[in-house]
């Protein structure tokens, strides 16, 4: 028999986990179904992948044994109170909301309730996310293993304490952001000097693929590897002293001390 899991919110990052899992769960462990009140987006969502489609938030939870809520964390409470009455304590909340707290759930929703924090990001729509996740106390092993396993179609997932959930936002959660933007820059300097715009975001992206999957397999310090690439008088070197010139790392670290800064803010 199939988990029920239910999505409340199919925007970028709700639709993102929910494609993960409809196009990696090729033995069908898991049922989904989805609530999202823009109508338009969740018939296409639906349509799409071929779940059922609930008419309110409070039919998906009666009708889900994990619910996924994937809405904005200004519009948690609202919705919470709305599904408190049929999310019974044998339910699991999953939450992918920035800032909020495990505690934050339970103060409205009960002490019984069961809930699991997770901080997501968007390439989880191709199997290449990176989620963190928090436990509530109430949550078994088997459950844990459970949820992990809904995660991992999206990508890599960890066990991370809650007290660094918002401190991580802007590693994980936010960091796609910065990247599309550095590939961008890449590629309008490549136009820049000729070469077609559609191929320089090809050629870009796949260098930051690369970079990375480099950093992930090789285990080497990335201070190492662009060393690597660094060659004596070389055109590279004339590129990172022009990079840190500019401010580039200290750029990178002023951002992401900006975005912990929010995340700390919409958690109080």
């Amino acid at each position: 028999m199939a988990y029920k899991v239910g999505f409340i919110g199919v925007g970028n990052m709700g639709g993102a986990l929910i494609r993960s899992i409809a196009k990696n769960d090729s033995v069908n462990e898991f049922s989904l179904c989805a609530f999202d009140i823009n109508t338009p987006l969740l018939k296409e969502l639906t349509n799409e992948l071929g779940i059922k489609e609930e008419n309110s938030a409070k039919s998906l939870v009666s009708n889900s044994d994990i619910i996924v809520l994937a809405v904005k964390p200004q519009y948690c409470d609202t919705v919470l109170e709305y599904i408190k009455p049929v999310l019974y304590p044998e339910k699991i909340l999953v939450s992918v909301a920035v800032g909020l707290s495990i505690k934050y759930y339970k103060n409205i929703l009960g002490h019984r309730s069961k809930v699991v924090r997770t901080m997501p990001n968007t390439p989880a729509l191709v199997s290449e996310g990176m989620t963190l996740v928090s436990w509530d106390d109430l949550i078994t092993n088997d459950e844990k293993k459970l949820i992990m396993k809904i995660l991992s179609f999206s990508g890599m997932v960890e066990e991370l304490e809650e007290s660094l959930m918002s401190e991580v936002t802007a590693l994980t959660g936010s960091s796609p952001a910065y990247v599309f933007m550095l590939i961008e820059a890449m590629a309008d300097a490549a136009v820049k000097s000729g070469i077609q715009r559609s191929r320089a975001y090809r050629f870009a992206a796949q260098a930051v693929l690369g970079s990375a999957k480099m950093v992930l397999d090789t285990g080497k310090h990335p201070g190492e590897l662009k060393d690597m690439v660094c060659s004596p008088a070389g055109t590279t070197i004339e590129a990172v002293s022009a990079l840190e010139r500019e401010g580039f790392r200290n750029a990178v670290m002023t951002a992401m001390e900006e975005c912990t800064r929010r995340a700390r803010e919409i958690g109080k």
